[in-house]
């Protein structure tokens, strides 16, 4: 077989594989956090930011939920890892926005942090810090999940279907997951553009 629908053999099995149950924890505690009229904080590094940006955007237009990306501000991302390390630039941004009880923390990333081997550790000072304020925490990540995975109250795990392709599996499937969400009927409020044209 080559590569390409090898490649597309993967993306099918991970769709098979899949947790609905998962995906549903994480739509109720989307909805309960809007009802209670709570923000969501989506946290992601590389490629997981971008789509932590894009998700905002959905989230805001399309769910009519307040919500940020730490990293859609680079000038105080920048800063902040300049004058205080990379390690606490989530949680301080976290601090700035006063995360209380009301909020909820989406993280989405590849492995979803890893103390021991200091693997994204601006995640897990955030995910240490939320859970201290008593914030909720959602995930859609790869591997075991991580971190992330063992502090959320509700986590989607991208399966590994194949340890050479776990990275791009596990971002493409985040934008997956966060549009299967904002259609989700019990969390959209908004019609999207293309389906309202007749």
């Amino acid at each position: 077989m080559g590569f390409v629908s090898e490649y597309l053999s993967e993306t099918k099995k991970v769709v098979e594989q899949l947790d609905p149950a998962s995906i549903e924890k994480v739509v109720q505690l989307i909805g309960e956090t809007r009802g209670r009229e709570g923000r969501l904080f989506i946290l992601g590094v590389g490629g997981s930011a971008a789509n932590a940006s894009h998700a905002v955007n959905d989230f805001r237009k399309i769910t009519g939920i307040e919500a940020y990306a730490p990293t859609d501000n680079v000038s105080e991302l920048t800063a902040r890892t300049n004058d205080d390390g990379w390690p606490s630039v989530f949680v301080e941004w976290l601090k700035t926005s006063r995360l209380n009880t009301q909020d909820l923390i989406m993280v989405f990333s590849v492995g979803g942090g890893n103390q021991e081997k200091n693997i994204s550790p601006n995640l897990i000072s955030a995910l240490q810090y939320a859970r201290e304020v008593g914030a909720k925490i959602c995930g859609v990540v790869g591997r075991d999940g991580g971190f992330t995975a063992q502090a959320a109250d509700a986590c989607v795990i991208i399966p590994t279907i194949s340890a050479a392709h776990t990275t791009p599996h596990t971002e493409a499937f985040q934008s997956v997951i966060w549009h299967l969400l904002v259609s989700h009927p019990s969390l959209k409020t908004s019609q999207t553009k293309w389906e309202s044209v007749v």
